[in-house]
């Protein structure tokens, strides 16, 4: 085990988790960020962050920050921290290949006396069942006796500029007393908001995976209500207003759940809760409510038009928002696609716009082209599906005018008065 003034860190994956990871940890040692995209070494040294978690200052002022697509490049770091993606299939299985892939990558360098720290969200015993095996087959090493590990999950908030790594608490845990400590005292030297020294790797892995399935369960619950006071013509904003009120009622809002985080990690507790035969009925329950959503919105505005007497088969919709949450460029698991895809199974011709998102990036994920430009007097019906900023400086006349003399506007996020849209969540 190494101590904290040789450690050389290495971060695998820059995205959304390990970029700040890498800015924040260069400030105290010599690191080195690793990622498989070439394009995506190329723009960060070229001082850009694509996602907009990093402003360019902050990558000019990381003087100890290398990037690197080289394995060969990361054999000097004696640290590494894996912070790749967990997604889910499409059968909504764990997807563990990103992770595999980066265990065998550190394998090939792995030395005596190396540690290898998980930020990725996974179930509970993921981390020793699926990485460590894949660690010893790779480096010829032994386990808690050549090399060490360490679980550490990340907390990073997408767009959010208040809640950022240093001023989040951070979970940490080792696979030996001794590793626990040395994580411990890494992730200490560099979160200001303090550390949280779990018991064991297993429990800080189940820490995480329910953070964000205590969120699902809980939107799931407000957006059954939100269906239920639909159909009883009450505007559930004001209803969760007055509730809201009281001391310990918790403050969700309806909505689509989507993103890298709640929309995916109860899959992953529900996997492993199969495999060891309990069939866990209300985050399942929570997570088809939540999956149904934009089924049930396309769905709605398809009606409301039809009450209108509107043409549907000779209309146009315009959604507005493509990213899974507000102000950020983030697409990752947005269920704002099921929108989209349930109005193309009734055959309307579906326009999509976001100022935040790269067409590229938006074709190549869903193969949805974006609009650049918002046209009058256009569309039948549009679906305010993600309260940016931009949207939410557009007044009722401005989004009127985009609209064919009969029309349905649908404010998913309640950023319009509900008197003066059709409809909304």
């Amino acid at each position: 085990m190494h101590e904290l003034t040789d450690v050389k860190l290495c971060i695998i994956g820059l995205g959304y988790v390990g970029l700040p990871l890498a800015v924040e940890f260069s400030k105290k040692y010599q690191t080195l960020g690793f990622d498989l995209k070439t394009s995506r070494v190329n723009e960060l040294r070229s001082g850009i962050d694509s996602t907009l978690e990093v402003t360019s200052v902050e990558l000019q002022d990381a003087q100890n920050l290398d990037y690197t697509s080289d394995v060969a490049a990361i054999a000097g770091c004696n640290v590494f921290i894996v912070a790749v993606p967990t997604p889910i299939d499409a059968a909504k299985r764990p997807d563990f290949r990103p992770l595999e892939g980066a265990s065998r990558t550190v394998a090939q360098v792995l030395k005596v006396g190396d540690v290898v720290i998980f930020e990725s969200t996974v179930y509970p015993g993921a981390t020793e069942e699926v990485c460590v095996p894949l660690l010893e087959q790779g480096s010829g090493l032994k386990y808690n006796k050549d090399f060490f590990c360490g679980y550490s999950p990340e907390r990073i908030n997408p767009g959010d500029k208040k809640h950022r790594l240093p001023s989040i608490v951070k979970i940490t845990s080792g696979s030996t007393p001794v590793a626990a400590d040395f994580v411990n005292s890494l992730y200490k030297s560099i979160i200001t908001a303090g550390t949280f020294q779990a018991s064991s790797i297993k429990v800080a892995e189940a820490a995480k995976v329910i953070e964000n399935t205590q969120r699902d369960v809980n939107i799931a619950l407000i957006n059954e209500l939100a269906l239920i006071f639909d159909k009883l013509d009450i505007n559930t904003r004001e209803v969760l207003a007055a509730a809201g009120t009281k001391w310990n009622f918790l403050p969700f809002s309806p909505g689509l759940v989507g993103g890298h985080c709640i929309g995916v990690d109860p899959y992953y507790l529900t996997h492993k809760a199969q495999e060891v035969g309990y069939h866990p009925n209300m985050i399942l329950a929570g997570r088809r409510l939540n999956d149904n959503m934009g089924h049930y919105i396309a769905s709605t505005v398809i009606k409301k038009m039809v009450q209108k007497g509107i043409d549907t088969a000779n209309s146009r919709i315009l959604v507005m928002g493509l990213t899974f949450k507000e102000n950020c460029p983030d697409l990752r698991n947005t269920r704002v696609t099921d929108i989209i895809s349930e109005f193309a199974e009734y055959g309307l011709a579906v326009d999509v716009y976001d100022p935040w998102v790269s067409a590229d990036e938006a074709f190549r994920e869903y193969q949805i082209r974006m609009v650049e430009k918002l046209q009058e007097n256009t569309y039948s019906g549009i679906v305010v599906a993600v309260a940016h900023h931009q949207f939410a400086a557009m007044d009722i006349t401005q989004l009127r005018s985009l609209c064919r003399a009969k029309a349905v506007i649908y404010d998913v996020k309640s950023l319009y008065p509900r008197d003066q849209v059709d409809g909304c969540l």
